[in-house]
């Protein structure tokens, strides 16, 4: 019977030396593309392969995916057993590897028990709770079998309620902390490090890349300036590439009608601003009502295709597929309109991370409000302003008011993310 053969990634030095330090409760503090993803995977596979217990942790459902397909693909060879609905891994060695969510879930972990716990992108996970369910239910599994545990992480912000930044500061927890950059990883080329640095705002690099824990209380995370040129808003364009919308209809105010928002914009890939906010609106209308106010979109879209020289024209409207944004999809597609779903790995995360995302664009000058844009005011919820301005100026990392208002917000961020870019 010939012998199966498990081949596990091979760390790079910097994940090696770690490794070689460990203690038994360990958190690494990372930059972007460290790699502590794959050093996850690969000390859970070493686990399973040897008969061992491991207990994979993360924020989401989506963040176990990648790292379960992972797993079942190196342990293939030795593999008795496989479920992703199950969320769990069985080897012919007697090895296990299950995946657990942590967000709204109490009971992750209890009743198993582990040889080693694994918690990724911990700082992404609700405060408190997650701190409650490491000592009620996570730590736990470790106390038969002796178990040991790491915690990833990149930083996000200050924040003792956050189980991430516990970890990392509060002894109390008795975790060894490991801090390295981005650039420790050796296969990060120096110059993408430096342009990294020259292109994000130093905060945003500080925090994403050299993993730091940064303050953002008082922050203006996106600078009004830089949506400008020299104080002053910029002409519309008359010439670009095409123009497109994006709407916001989703019920987040609990109030009978929605907050819907819409943005539109025109990009340029020669000459000229990459991309200039044309116009806002933000409104409540009853749900339906808002297949009759569509085509208005459509109708203003086919007016700034005209006005701003669009040789592409409209490329139609990008709409959150969720809510009453679903409904606006299924009108557009019957009566024959261009419109898409914004891509759930976008719509998913919080603003937060939609933010920093993004971020790099509005730093680097790339994104300007047109002189509509920025001159314009209307009434919303009885408060008349610029609420396009208000609320991307206003935005602040780590915010924890619940009712502020965010559908512009999310519009700006979506708009930057779908013309130039996102991580």
């Amino acid at each position: 019977m010939a012998e199966a053969r498990v081949i596990l990634p091979t760390f790079h030095r910097a994940q090696a030396e770690i490794y070689r330090n460990r203690a038994r409760f360990n958190v690494l503090r990372c930059g972007r593309r460290f790699g502590k993803d794959i050093m996850m995977i690969t000390m859970a596979a070493d686990d399973a392969a040897r008969g061992k217990r491991a207990g994979l942790f993360a924020p989401e459902y989506k963040q176990l995916i990648e790292p379960f397909d992972a797993l079942d693909e190196i342990l293939a060879p030795i593999r008795k057993r496989a479920s992703r609905n199950e969320g769990s891994i069985r080897t012919k060695s007697g090895g296990v590897v299950d995946f657990w969510y942590l967000d709204d879930n109490e009971l992750a972990g209890r009743g198993r028990e582990y040889d080693c716990v694994y918690i990724n992108e911990a700082a992404f996970s609700k405060s408190p709770d997650t701190i409650d369910i490491w000592k009620k239910s996570i730590r736990p599994t470790l106390l038969t079998r002796r178990g040991s545990a790491w915690v990833f992480g990149t930083p996000k912000g200050i924040d003792p309620e956050n189980f991430f930044y516990a970890c990392c500061t509060d002894p109390k927890y008795g975790f060894k902390e490991f801090h390295v950059p981005s650039n420790a990883n050796p296969y990060v080329p120096p110059e993408e490090f430096e342009r990294e640095r020259l292109s994000n705002d130093p905060l945003i690099f500080q925090q994403e890349f050299l993993a730091e824990f940064v303050d953002w209380s008082g922050h203006a995370f996106f600078e009004r300036d830089k949506l400008l040129v020299d104080g002053q808003p910029v002409k519309a364009p008359t010439q670009c590439d095409a123009v497109f919308a994006v709407l916001d209809t989703a019920v987040k105010t609990g109030k009978e009608h929605d907050a819907t928002a819409v943005l539109f914009c025109a990009r340029s890939r020669f000459g000229g601003h990459p991309l200039v906010l044309l116009d806002w609106d933000i409104l409540q209308i009853e749900g339906s009502l808002l297949e009759t106010w569509l085509p208005t979109v459509y109708e203003r879209l086919e007016s700034f295709a005209k006005a701003c020289g669009a040789r592409m024209g409209s490329l139609g409207a990008f709409i959150e597929d969720k809510a009453s944004g679903t409904i606006l999809l299924q009108q557009a597609a019957r009566r024959g309109w261009q419109a898409r779903a914004i891509d759930s790995k976008l719509t998913a995360v919080g603003k937060d991370e939609r933010a920093i995302a993004v971020s790099g664009h509005v730093y680097k000058g790339m994104v300007k409000l047109s002189d509509q844009a920025f001159t314009k005011t209307s009434t919303y919820k009885g408060a008349t302003r610029n609420h396009l301005l208000g609320q991307v100026i206003g935005f602040r990392i780590g915010d924890k008011d619940a009712t502020r208002q965010d559908d512009l917000l999310d519009t700006f961020c979506y708009a930057a993310a779908i013309a130039l870019g996102d991580e």
